[in-house]
């Protein structure tokens, strides 16, 4: 079997949802496009409005990359998923692509990819998988009605077993997608990336200094990943060691999460070294990274936190920072403990404390981890260099609907 294709493709990608908010198709879809774009290919991106309605029937190009957000449905209700649906499948099919690569095996987009299946058989349909989407996973985390969830979760497993390939973000969803039943040669691991920009946009780091006047700590989250309150505990054994330090929080929760997180802290007498941004637009993102002395990443062990593979980890590493993470899932496979990182036991306040202060102590082990995960980023999880494993998959799925009789791709 070839490894890579022997001649550029056409390739057509079908979104869970648009361009913002920063998401999928943003951190995953576009770069990885981008990046096959410098690789001879020619890729469009169709995207339903989903989240950001005021972006319907625009056409956009960004490195070389067209992606197509579809008009709104006219009508409501199943006739306007019907609608919607549609759209997608007209939009994905009608520059006769060679490729059909779906992101995210869900909603609007996995339909139209099923409908894809019917309209043109012979398609070659690789299937990518970012996140656990069904129980134990964002059907728990969101509020979506209860049809919904059922259709997602039987989309997660369906449509990767009518796939010719399957790409997978992360480890966990490797071995997920073959209890499916998908033979393992037909699953490739396509971890999340760093683009180019992204990799060259932060300035080298600094020398540390040698007594920070007010040490800063980051929390760069979404706040579902671990329980608020563990973060409340470790803050306070920290500054009992060093009463100066604050805690620069970057994100916002799902469902308000932030707001336990400043009721906890002024419960314990911590408020005052928290220093909340909230929601921040992604070019604003730098230099609060270049703020930091030390970022923490505490992850639950959870199957949603085993299975996804965190873009914002990687932002940490590229932009030089060591880093506290829960040794969970993806950041047992971006960070090699003591070497480009401290990995630390999930859920466990005391140990999250005890490496902090290990690094605020020691601003030579800050500077070799910050060094050595800035290096890691760029040299191993660039898009540049992941493209080649998206390339693999697509010569795995020509490859199995020319080959393989009875095979319907």
């Amino acid at each position: 079997m070839k490894t890579y294709p022997t001649h550029p493709l056409h390739i057509s990608m079908l979104a869970p949802f648009g361009i913002r908010p920063k998401g999928t198709l943003a951190v995953r879809m576009l770069p990885l496009a981008q990046a096959l774009v410098q690789r001879g290919h020619r890729v469009r991106i169709t995207a339903p409005p989903v989240h950001n309605p005021q972006d319907a029937g625009q056409r956009i190009v960004s490195g070389g990359v067209t992606v197509l957000h579809t008009r709104l449905p006219r009508l409501p209700g199943p006739v306007g998923v019907i609608e919607q649906v549609g759209l997608l499948l007209h939009h994905a099919l009608d520059s006769a692509p060679d490729i059909l690569h779906l992101f995210k095996p869900r909603g609007y987009s996995g339909l139209a990819a099923l409908a894809a299946r019917a309209v043109r058989p012979g398609l070659p349909l690789v299937v990518d998988t970012d996140d656990w989407e069904g129980w134990g996973g964002w059907n728990d985390l969101l509020p979506y009605p209860y049809p919904a969830r059922m259709v997602f979760a039987w989309q997660e497993r369906d449509l990767p077993r009518r796939a010719a390939s399957v790409t997978v973000a992360s480890r966990t969803l490797e071995t997920q997608v073959w209890g499916f039943g998908v033979r393992p040669e037909r699953v490739i691991y396509l971890p999340n990336g760093v683009s180019r920009e992204t990799a060259s946009g932060f300035s080298p780091i600094s020398p540390p200094r040698s007594s920070p006047p007010a040490p800063t700590l980051l929390l760069y989250t979404r706040f579902w990943e671990f329980e608020v309150r563990d973060i409340v505990t470790a803050l306070v054994t920290i500054r009992q060691a060093h009463p100066e330090v604050r805690l620069l929080v970057v994100g916002r929760g799902e469902r308000g999460e932030e707001q336990d997180l400043l009721r906890l802290a002024r419960r314990a007498g911590v408020a005052a070294a928290l220093d909340y941004r909230g929601w921040v637009e992604p070019a604003h993102i730098p230099p609060l990274l270049a703020a930091a002395d030390v970022a923490l990443v505490p992850v639950d062990d959870t199957l949603i936190n085993r299975a996804r593979c965190s873009v914002k980890l990687l932002e940490l590493m590229a932009a030089g920072l060591p880093i506290v993470a829960g040794r969970v899932g993806q950041a047992t496979e971006y960070l090699d403990d003591e070497r480009s990182g401290l990995l630390v036991s999930p859920g466990h306040p005391a140990a999250l404390a005890r490496a902090t202060l290990r690094l605020l102590d020691d601003a030579s082990l800050r500077e070799r981890l910050g060094k050595a995960a800035q290096e890691r980023a760029k040299r191993d999880f660039c898009w540049d260099h992941l493209v080649h494993q998206a390339e693999r998959a697509y010569a795995i799925a020509v490859e199995q609907c020319a080959e393989q009789k009875g095979f319907r791709c």
